[in-house]
């Protein structure tokens, strides 16, 4: 299969010799979702910025095939849209210069507010909306810039737990029904394990493990990546085998 995204040996410094991280490899095949974990100030937001050509890599090689669009984790409107507009600034594309979306635009933008249960919201101003519902209606904007990668940050983060099943469901229906390439980031490894094909783990400046995401989403890469100890539990729900990833806390002393 083509290979969407494909790193090797690559690094990225914001001053001389002061390396975020260097030597990562990787590669993600069309259609396939990765999930990218790592702890506070490892440099996900620079291997972000790199797949997504807003900076340039300081050593090694990087192949990113298509138009990629991102949704971040917060955002803030200097100016007051309705959450339809914004939605339909993914659309930017395909309006031409000095041009209005046209119905056809305005159409994928209410068809995709509506795949994240915010149709009721298109005509609400977007800073009226919760945490939670202004993180889906980013989502619905990469969906309708009809990128081939859609790169998440952290898109479940502001979300309750009934909005987060949803949206790791609409981000996974982002591969399986539209065949699109998807890299998100997370500090919650289930979600990962859940919908990810392939997982990234910063472990450090120089350590990267990339491969398969039930592989590499061991306790043993997990209680390292966190540094505190990780545990995979498997149990049954309506008949489906399920599993989960919950940090061993070290409780209460004994008496």
């Amino acid at each position: 299969m083509t290979a969407a995204i494909e790193f090797d040996r690559l690094g990225h410094c914001y001053q001389r010799d002061h390396w975020v991280f260097r030597d990562y490899a990787a590669r993600l095949e069309r259609g396939r979702i990765a999930a990218l974990l790592g702890r506070n100030g490892r440099g996900k937001t620079t291997l972000l910025r790199l797949l997504l050509g807003v900076i340039f890599p300081t050593r090694g090689e990087l192949r990113v095939v298509g138009r990629a669009a991102f949704a971040p984790q917060n955002f803030q409107c200097a100016i007051g849209y309705s959450t339809l507009d914004l939605v339909l600034m993914g659309r930017a594309r395909n309006v031409g210069l000095l041009s209005q979306p046209s119905r056809r635009d305005e159409e994928a933008a209410l068809a995709a507010l509506d795949r994240f249960g915010l149709a009721g919201k298109a005509r609400q101003m977007f800073e009226q909306l919760s945490g939670g519902q202004k993180q889906l209606a980013l989502i619905a904007r990469a969906l309708v810039s009809q990128a081939d990668i859609i790169v998440l940050d952290e898109p479940a983060a502001a979300l309750d737990m009934k909005n987060q099943i949803l949206a790791l469901e609409r981000i996974a229906s982002l591969a399986r029904d539209h065949g699109l390439t998807v890299v998100f980031t997370t500090h919650h490894p289930t979600h990962a394990l859940e919908i990810a094909d392939e997982a990234w783990l910063m472990l450090d400046r120089c350590d990267f493990v990339a491969g398969p995401a039930d592989e590499v989403l061991s306790e043993a890469n997990l209680t390292r990546l966190y540094d505190t100890p990780m545990k995979r539990l498997v149990f049954e729900h309506e008949g489906r085998r399920m599993e989960t990833i919950t940090p061993i806390g070290r409780g209460a002393p004994s008496l």
